[in-house]
């Protein structure tokens, strides 16, 4: 019959950030958008309980504490994001975390910089 793979998504999520390689973004700041997509085999019991999905609000939770702490990269916000996700929700086979800053200071009136994370559990042979 095989699995059924859950997605669980946010995307969208805006946030006001100090985050940046130079000093200036973070004492101006800026405006991030956020998006998270975790994957995951569905529990077939037929149970409507948060313990048989990963709930959305955690996310959320995860996305906004590590936002408020200022880091020069967003690489690095992204990996601190994940590293949580994988350790708050073990079943979650797939992670993809995504920061776009959008008004990086170099310039340009629709300029956006993003960077995106993906992380997937091994598959045993």
């Amino acid at each position: 019959m095989g699995n059924i793979q859950q997605t669980v998504a946010l995307t969208a999520l805006r946030f006001y950030a100090y985050h940046g390689y130079y000093p200036e973004e973070q004492v101006l700041g800026n405006e991030f958008t956020v998006a998270i997509r975790v994957k995951f085999d569905k529990q077939h019991d037929g149970q409507e309980d948060l313990q048989n999905t990963v709930n959305y609000e955690t996310l959320y939770t995860i996305a906004k504490t590590e936002m408020q702490q200022s880091r020069k990269l967003l690489e690095t916000v992204a990996e601190a994001m994940l590293g949580r996700i994988r350790k708050d929700f073990p079943v979650v086979s797939e992670i993809e975390v995504s920061i776009c800053k959008n008004h990086p200071p170099f310039g340009g009136d629709h300029a956006k910089a993003a960077v995106s994370l993906t992380w997937e559990q091994d598959k045993m042979s």
